[in-house]
Order: structure tokens, then sequence, then C-alpha cells
């Protein structure tokens, strides 16, 4: 049996889930991780606008360390040069040079260096014009690993054209002690979970705020951080600023619907699921979603999710599906799911991405 791996990673938040999904992905993929006997620390950088809403001061699976600046983070060099693998997420302020210092860091103590990107499509978008916030070409070349929360084509693109040694799909997924049914009745026709983002925008005017202008006697719910005074939310729209990782199953268990939208770059790639996609499955809250290549690698549209465009089909689904055809449709996703995507699958697949870039063998 291969010996357990010390894994440190570099993320954008464990501590706080307040206006990103990293937090929620980081939490599942490596408690499940951990459970595998293996050890990991996390480095995040203590940033205001997370501390003022921390949700998990002490994950109990894995040792949280905050650092102030980056001078504090290269005083924490020794405990890197004793794990065996540093990873490196995408958005961590300063990111390229927090990824220069932890790729010469695992050079010389013999780890492998990874980059762990969950928002593929965007970084790709941003080195197309030439904005290096958090990577570069160099970078991508000299880590050993690219972990990305896109499949399909793009992980080729990594590869052969910006000289990514190894590039493996790494999806978000779900931790299902957490996320499953709850009893109660619905109390919102549909809901959609997530922070504002100008590009998904028109897709929620189109299938969630448009439905509900054009159908008052339906209920509809929209939760998430940073969303404009300025919008024109209809009466029959409720808006909640944040609902916590914790609170998420109860929300999901208030919603007959939920909807899903892609944001533009991933939607353009393709290949991209969204956390949300896993957890409202997981809850047996039956998705509605936008279209984008790949999304039947992961659900089948009609039989596991329904695929909507515009507000009609988005109001032909509320009002014209059968209680069993809803009913079956949310069971079909959640056993997917739960067979494919929980987080003990990507843990899995996260040490075998790691002990195949090191050359050791698979865990037994």
């Amino acid at each position: 049996m291969s010996r357990p791996l010390h894994l440190v990673v570099l993320g954008l938040s464990l501590s706080s889930s307040w206006g990103n999904g990293h937090a929620t992905t980081y939490r599942a993929l490596l408690k499940a991780f951990a459970a595998r006997g293996h050890r990991v620390t996390f480095l995040e950088r203590d940033v205001p606008w997370y501390a003022a809403h921390r949700d998990l001061a002490d994950p109990g699976y894995c040792e949280l360390i905050l650092y102030p600046d980056l001078a504090a983070l290269r005083d924490l060099r020794p405990l890197l040069m004793r794990a065996d693998a540093a990873i490196v997420g995408s958005y961590v302020p300063e990111g390229v040079a927090v990824g220069h210092w932890a790729v010469a860091a695992m050079r010389e103590a013999g780890g492998v260096a990874a980059f762990y990107d969950i928002d593929t499509p965007v970084t790709l978008a941003k080195l197309a014009r030439g904005d290096h916030e958090y990577l570069t070409p160099a970078l991508i070349r000299a880590y050993d690993l690219y972990l990305s929360f896109t499949g399909g084509p793009v992980l080729d693109r990594l590869e052969r054209e910006h000289g990514s040694p190894r590039a493996r799909a790494l999806y978000c997924s779900v931790d299902p002690a957490h996320y499953a049914p709850a009893a109660g009745a619905p109390a919102y026709d549909l809901s959609y979970l997530g922070t504002y983002s100008p590009d998904r925008q028109p897709t929620l005017e189109r299938l969630l705020i448009e439905p509900a202008r054009r159908a008052p006697h339906l209920r509809f719910v929209v939760a998430g951080p940073q969303y404009p005074a300025d919008i024109a939310w209809p009466a029959n729209v409720e808006r909640r600023e944040h609902v916590g990782p914790a609170d998420h199953p109860a929300f999901y268990g208030l919603s007959r619907w939920t909807l899903n939208v892609t944001r533009a770059d991933m939607r353009a790639a393709g290949y991209s699921p969204s956390v949300r996609l896993f957890e409202a499955a997981a809850c047996g809250t039956p998705i509605l979603s936008d279209t984008w290549p790949g999304l039947d690698t992961v659900l089948e549209p009609g039989r596991e999710i329904v695929t909507a465009e515009d507000p009609e089909t988005v109001l032909r689904v509320l009002t014209g599906t059968a209680e069993a055809d809803r009913a079956a449709l949310a069971q079909a996703a959640r056993t997917r799911v739960l067979a494919a995507h929980s987080a003990g699958h990507r843990a899995m697949e996260l040490e075998a991405a790691l002990r195949e870039a090191a050359g050791q063998p698979a865990a037994g």
C-alpha cells in the first residue's frame, strides 16, 4: 500500500464561503482527502473581506494557517519543504509570486507542484488578454500538474498550446454527509443560489426574473451577495444576501426547482459543472440549467436534469411537469451524483493525479 501524503494547499479561502465558490469546493475535497489517511495543511491569505465573514474557524480535518502577506508566507517554507505536494489555487492573492515560491520549494524538496484552477475558462480568457493576475504562461509550464475545473478539449489545449506537462480534470464535488434531502414542503417554485456576476446576470434575467414577471402567482428566490441595488426585482422574487454552506440543504429543500446558471467563459468552454449542480442533486432538488457542451457527460438532459434557454421553457417546466416526473428526475440526478461526483470520488482522483505526477504507483 502506498504511504500517506502530506499535502499543502495555498487556496483562495477555506475559512469563508462568502462571495466565492472556492471554500465549499476545498472543504468537501480536503475533508475526503484527509479521510483517506493523508495529512492536509491549508494556507490562506488573511484578507479583510473574508475575515469579516468567516464560517469555518477550525476545519478539524486539516490545519488552517492564515498568513498576512508574502513575507509571512515565505517564513512557512520549512513546512512546504516537508510536504509531498503543494497545490496553488486560482485567484490566490499575488498568485504568481506564490506560485513561483511554491514551485521552487517543491523542486528543492523533490515534491509535486500543482495548480488547481477552479476558474479554468476565465483563466484562459485572462491569459489571452495578457492578464496575469494569478498565473503566467511560464508558471503553467513550471507546475508539474494542472488540475482543472474544466474537462474535455481544454485539457488538450493546456498541454498542447500552453505547455502544461500534465493537465487533468478535477471537477467540484459534494459531501453526501452534509448534502441530503431535507424534510418539509417547498416554499418556492424556483430558486437560484449564486454570487452576482455580470456575465451570469443576463441568463438569470432570462431564466428567472422574466419568468417571475410573467407568472406573479409563482414564488422565486435569489440568494447571494453583491447584487447591484438597481436591479428591478419582481415582487414575487425574494432576495437573500447570503446562505452559508450549513444552510444550503435547507435552502434547496425549500425549492420545487433550482436554477443553474453558468458563467459565459465556462459556458463557451463547456465541461465545467458548477458545484451547485452536485449540491442540489444530492439534496434531491430537480435542476433547471442553461445548456453547454459536456453537460450530458455529467447529468443526462431529460432524465436527470432539464435544460432551458428562454422564459417560455422555464414556465412550461414549472407549471406543466407532473409531480411524479419531477420526483423521478430528482432521484435520478441524486443517484448519478452519489455514484460519480461525491467528494470521496474526487479525493481518489486527486490522489491518483498527485501520485502519477510524482511517478508513484496508484494506492491499493
